[in-house]
């Protein structure tokens, strides 16, 4: 037997077997990676897409990324290519490390960073790319969840210059429930990279039931130095996630207000249109480096004010901000690549794919950065969805299922669109995600969605970037009047906080005088997976309450009976895209 020395789970391999993450095979006596030097993703990203703050703001890097983990976290947000992607699949593709660093240059990157899944999976690789890219005068960098070993870490740490640890807690419970044993090997890693001269990020969950734990986590990372960040992601429930932990924007912006009494720069996500992604200066309380919301565990750099007196020295950053602007493309760039991949997952399993080799066999087909972009373009019309519908129906040799879901969708538009006929009017909608100020884009599918129910999207009147779209000012918002507000049922916020939150910032709009805000009452309806069928009625019901009275939970239960097997529970239902609830499981 041959202890693995990796990672702190130090697995005792038999010659010719795996380790407990299957990365690793024993053989002769040592540990050798099972798919090196393959890679899912390779693709230019802002830095804090990754997220990195505080380390060369706004500067461009080049993503990688694997498949496999060396943990199974309950809830993961790249659960679809630590734990479905097949490493040995066509999605993934050989290169060299010399390749990898010559695409980095080639792009004008300033390094290289590897993210969404762990550096653990694939140490061996990682290490290779990150000795030629510092020959070649990039940075080199990482997003792990910190569990090397001592040993494997004293490799990593002369060729590492930034890291971003995401710890799971403060419990020896919390790392089980992951597949670890203990959170004080992390603790100290983190304490060991900042000793080296690494740059050091610390990430951690907001839930419902942690903020104590936060508390001791920002203490602890204190003692190592308050000059370290601390990302405070709030919880959002995915896959087997339980939803009654999730906390509301307000729950969490008022957790980071007291974070901040221990190490001030700590920082909010997951949050659309939050203030406290800014890094703010210590002395004064300018905002010196403006951010906004850029998708799930993402950030996006709007400005940088060196009108300060104090200027860049008091945030202590690692390198002075760059222009920024780097836009990713299309599902490019940190974790909306995973929502693409949910969203296809999602109409495979509505048409009755039970086997994750399956799905893995269709993703392989549209992996290629133009077919994410046609993938992108396709899911934001409602004919262009089914037409992706029919044609996984084909691919999956599933062309019945796919023309009864087909069916059933079109059946409730056909329905929506008879009940319109007459109505005198189209109320102005805006829609909104988290806060009132941070509006969807326009061609999003959730304002085609707003049409189909008989609405007028003010959103398509903005010149919106970002994703899935940007913060706005008080007074454009004044000016667009919307009768109807909807907040997205993705990263929503409770309609009683959006209202107070309209009054607190004098939002006078019609929506606000006449409280005519709403959000779907089934988490992810609106956009993603086919259930966005359940939106469409739902905003028919609220748009013009006097046409329609959809009965919305008995449209759910035959939804799921039909194309999932299943009973609706709206007990049941989180913010996946993909799985119909969190006791879904693969056959």
């Amino acid at each position: 037997m041959t202890t693995c020395t990796i990672c702190e789970n130090r697995c005792r391999v038999a010659d010719g077997a795996s380790g407990g993450c299957g990365r690793y095979r024993c053989m002769a006596g040592s540990m050798e990676e099972c798919h090196p030097d393959r890679y899912l993703i390779v693709c230019p990203i802002a830095i804090e897409t990754m997220p990195m703050l505080h380390f060369h703001p706004g500067g461009k890097f080049l993503q990688v990324s694997t498949a496999g983990c060396n943990f199974d976290c309950p809830g993961c947000i790249s659960t679809v290519i630590v734990r479905e992607m097949n490493p040995d699949g066509r999605s993934l593709r050989h290169l060299t490390p010399t390749q990898v660093v010559t695409a980095a240059m080639q792009e004008g990157c300033l390094g290289i960073a590897f993210l969404m899944n762990d550096p653990l999976a694939n140490l061996e690789t990682f290490l290779r790319v990150a000795q030629a890219a510092r020959a070649a005068g990039l940075l080199v960098g990482c997003a792990t969840n910190g569990y090397f070993t001592e040993e494997s870490l004293a490799r990593l740490l002369p060729v590492l210059d930034f890291v971003n640890v995401g710890i799971k807690g403060l419990t020896e419970d919390a790392y089980r429930a992951c597949g670890g044993r203990s959170p004080e090997p992390v603790m100290r890693n983190i304490g060991l990279f900042h000793r080296s001269g690494v740059h050091v990020e610390v990430a951690c969950m907001h839930r419902r039931d942690n903020s104590a734990e936060l508390m001791e986590l920002a203490r602890r990372v204190e003692e190592i130095s308050p000059a370290i960040p601390l990302q405070v992601m709030r919880y959002i429930p995915l896959e087997t996630a339980d939803p009654q932990w999730e906390p509301t924007i307000r729950e969490s912006e008022r957790l980071v207000d007291e974070l901040r009494g221990i190490l001030r720069h700590t920082y909010l996500f997951n949050c659309p249109g939050t203030q406290q992604l800014d890094s703010r200066c210590p002395e004064c309380g300018a905002s010196l480096l403006r951010r906004d919301f850029y998708g799930p565990m993402g950030a996006k750099l709007i400005s940088a004010d060196e009108s300060c007196p104090h200027g860049f020295t008091a945030l202590k950053l690692r390198g002075q901000p760059c222009g920024g602007g780097f836009q990713e493309g299309d599902f490019q760039g940190g974790y909306p690549f995973t929502r693409a991949l949910e969203i296809v997952q999602a109409m495979l399993i509505a048409l009755g794919v039970r086997d994750p080799a399956e799905v893995g066999r269709v993703w392989e087909t549209m992996l290629g950065p133009e077919n994410l972009r046609e993938l992108h373009q396709a899911i934001q019309q409602p004919c262009s969805y089914m037409d992706l519908l029919r044609h996984f129906g084909e691919l999956t040799g599933r062309p019945k299922q796919a023309a009864a879901l087909i069916d059933f969708i079109e059946n409730r538009m056909v329905q929506v669109t008879r009940g319109l006929i007459g109505a005198p009017c189209r109320p102005r909608v805006y829609y909104a995600m988290g806060r009132p100020l941070f509006a969807i884009k326009g061609k999003r599918f959730e304002n085609q969605l707003v049409r189909l129910a008989g609405g007028e999207s003010v959103n398509q009147k903005l010149d919106l970037t970002g994703r899935p779209g940007m913060t706005i000012d008080r007074q454009t918002l004044i000016d667009l009047n919307p009768e109807v507000i909807i907040i997205s049922s993705f990263l929503s916020n409770p309609v009683a906080d959006f209202y107070d939150e309209c009054l607190q910032r004098g939002i006078e709009v019609d929506a606000v005088r006449n409280r005519r805000i709403y959000t779907p009452s089934l988490p992810s309806s609106d956009f993603g997976g086919p259930r966005w069928v359940l939106g469409l009625l739902y905003l028919a019901n609220v748009l013009h309450p006097d046409r329609f009275r959809f009965d919305l939970y008995r449209e759910a239960d035959l939804f799921y009976r039909q194309f999932h097997g299943i009973a609706f529970s709206r007990a049941s239902i989180n913010r996946s895209f993909a799985k119909p609830d969190i006791d879904w499981h693969w056959a």
